[in-house]
């Protein structure tokens, strides 16, 4: 079967966040997809330090959730990273938690299916939006759309059962992941794995 990952970037398990993570999964299951919830919100997830010991041993040398998951998302299909906004932007932890579990992990990426959820009382949704979607964008992975973008508003759990647009979007995103998860499967099956040519890294160390 296949599976998604959720990740919850929020502080609390049961917030904004939290709401619009959980109305995806009933979609999901319904598509015939296992879904599953980490709320790596309230740990304690400290930043890359550029040590590139993950290059030596295939993980992060901070063995925290982000090692938790990693193997999670080696054999996942797909992956929802949702964060409620900080100053315009994702929360601090949910951007430690990223960076270190896409610049560590040393297995292929290459059409899992990837998508942002943001949440907010009032404005700085798309900014964070933009951010965590390049997570994606530089790994091979598909990003899922729906209606409108992926964002709720509220203060409150509460709040957000009032956005009914922000949930109808939340249910739209992820048939939309669905739809897309079990197309690759079908195109894998019918083509074979995509492959991408390996470049060369432009780097300029002479100073020239």
């Amino acid at each position: 079967m296949p599976k998604v990952l959720l990740i919850n970037g929020s502080p609390h398990p049961n917030g904004c966040t939290a709401r619009a993570l959980k109305e995806m999964i009933p979609v999901f299951e319904s598509q015939g997809i296992e879904a599953e919830l980490i709320h790596i919100g309230n740990k304690d997830i400290r930043g890359c330090i550029s040590c590139n010991t993950c290059s030596k041993t295939g993980k992060c040398v901070f063995n925290d959730a982000v090692n938790e998951t990693a193997a999670k998302f080696e054999q996942a299909d797909g992956l929802v990273i949702g964060s409620p906004v900080y100053y315009g932007s994702p929360n601090g932890t949910a951007l430690a938690f990223m960076d270190r579990l896409f610049y560590s992990t040393p297995f292929s990426k290459v059409n899992k299916v990837g998508a942002a959820v943001v949440s907010c009382r009032r404005g700085g949704n798309t900014a964070s939006f933009d951010v965590l979607n390049k997570y994606f964008t530089i790994s091979g992975m598909p990003v899922a759309s729906a209606n409108y973008w992926n964002q709720v508003h509220g203060f409150t759990a509460e709040d957000v059962e009032k956005d009914l647009e922000g949930l109808c979007t939340m249910r739209n995103l992820a048939r939309s992941m669905s739809y897309l998860i079990h197309a690759l499967a079908a195109a894998k099956d019918a083509c074979g794995a995509l492959e991408f040519e390996k470049g060369p890294f432009t780097s300029f160390p002479d100073g020239k």
